[in-house]
């Protein structure tokens, strides 16, 4: 089928009209466009490719508009085509410019502002699978092409979301996924996609994300001059060896030849490195043994909380470092003691300067990862003197180690300092030295 030209008029199944404006780009499925329906500008993904049960595709399309998107992260279908010449599409909204695609900042073309915005990228990931898995659908079909992200806020949106099927149903498309992100039950054909393997795939996203590096791509990678299809499946389906499994040395990354992960896996903390040990050892064995994605939103939220940088050069620090005793060296020169902590439920939060608390710090039974309730803020006359800013609605109380009471109402500042106390309406934090509990 020829591309469509501008000017060209597509008719929806509810009889409206998209007009076509320019071409956006392709892929192996079809051609997306920007199109303009009642003075709103929107992408149309058409198809150009012969699909496999293809009435049975276009009725799980409409299913999913039906339901509507599971979440604002999602660039979701929104209306259906008619059919032209035996094929179709499906408008969705208009990726916004300032976001990036997730594979030009693997490629490092498009670098984060910061540590913190690379783990909330991660969180809004994570965050936007789990409410589709909670909607009742798997995704089936994720890879490095599916996100485009902000890297200045850390903001995501998901796209390509057609193959979205309801549980663990096979997709009406039979598409099984793209090679590097399939589990290894569905290289091998013993599995169609599922929510079991919409985790696998997280995780590989989520790898990638922090190591930029594929999770199985070490030494028995470069073994090989050239990969066949019979060597992919050894390495993706039938004998798949994570890089940094503590048990099997044969698959290391290769100095000079994969330094991303040899670089950035001791930045990372244990508790972070064993989940993903977990979800490429354990996890390519049995499907069951696979973090989901309401685990990995707690780990990252840990990470987050960990990740500190230089109040004086603002540069990150590794952050395993907070796990160390003694005085932490900042690559500018300036030593710092270890920091107070904030010890709140099962939260543990370093108090420097710019360290943020959100709901899930500070309102009981919350997972709100993304409202901010106080920030940790430096005395600008004293720069000795560090406080907790309440930014949230309610009224906090403090008490000192000598049992005085203060109420800290909201725009307020809580004082740092060792044995404070203080209720964030129902939850009490305590703060304490980096060795104490």
């Amino acid at each position: 089928m020829q591309e469509f030209k501008t000017g060209y008029k597509i008719a929806l199944v509810d009889g409206g009209q998209a007009e076509i404006l320019r071409k956006i780009g392709g892929g192996g499925q079809g051609i997306v466009y920007e199109v303009i329906m009642e003075q709103k500008r929107y992408a149309l993904k058409w198809y150009t490719c012969k699909l496999k049960n293809q009435e049975a595709f276009r009725e799980n399309l409409q299913s999913n508009i039906e339901m509507g998107a599971p979440d604002d992260k999602f660039l979701w279908p929104l209306f259906l085509t008619l059919e032209e010449e035996g094929s179709f599409g499906y408008i969705m909204d208009l990726r916004p410019p300032e976001f990036s695609d997730f594979s030009d900042i693997l490629n490092n073309k498009v670098k984060f502002s910061s540590t913190e915005m690379v783990i909330q990228s991660a969180l809004n990931i994570v965050n936007g699978f789990r409410a589709l898995h909670r909607k009742g659908r798997s995704y089936q079909d994720l890879n490095d092409g599916n996100f485009f992200i902000n890297a200045a806020t850390g903001d995501v949106l998901i796209c390509d979301n057609d193959n979205v099927t309801p549980g663990d149903q096979k997709n009406s498309g039979d598409v099984g996924g793209k090679p590097g992100y399939m589990a290894p039950e569905v290289f091998r054909g013993d599995s169609h996609p599922n929510s079991l393997t919409d985790f696998h795939s997280l995780a590989v996203i989520l790898f990638k994300l922090f190591l930029r590096h594929d999770p199985l791509w070490g030494a028995d990678h470069e073994r090989a001059p050239c990969i066949t299809e019979e060597r992919e499946m050894e390495l993706y389906g039938t004998h798949p060896v994570f890089i940094f499994d503590p048990n099997d040395l044969s698959n290391r990354p290769v100095n000079g030849v994969h330094p991303n992960p040899i670089k950035l896996w001791p930045r990372y903390p244990q508790f972070f490195q064993d989940a993903f040990i977990q979800s490429f050892v354990k996890g390519m064995q049995d499907p069951n043994a696979r973090l989901h994605d309401n685990e990995w939103q707690k780990i990252l939220v840990r990470l987050r909380d960990e990740a500190i940088s230089c109040p004086l050069c603002k540069r990150d620090w590794p952050i395993n470092k907070l796990g160390q005793k003694g005085p932490i060296n900042c690559v500018c020169g300036r030593a710092y003691s270890a920091p107070l902590r904030l010890q709140v439920g099962k939260y543990s939060v370093p108090l420097f300067p710019g360290k943020k608390l959100y709901g899930c710090h500070t309102i009981d039974g919350s997972d709100d990862y993304n409202t901010v309730t106080g920030e940790v803020i430096m005395n600008k006359n004293n720069p000795g003197l560090w406080g907790i800013k309440n930014l949230s609605l309610d009224r906090w109380e403090m008490i000192t180690p000598g049992g005085e009471r203060k109420t800290i109402d909201p725009g307020s500042v809580a004082p740092i300092g060792r044995g404070v106390s203080v209720t964030f309406k129902e939850l009490t934090g305590k703060i304490t030295q980096a060795d104490e509990t």
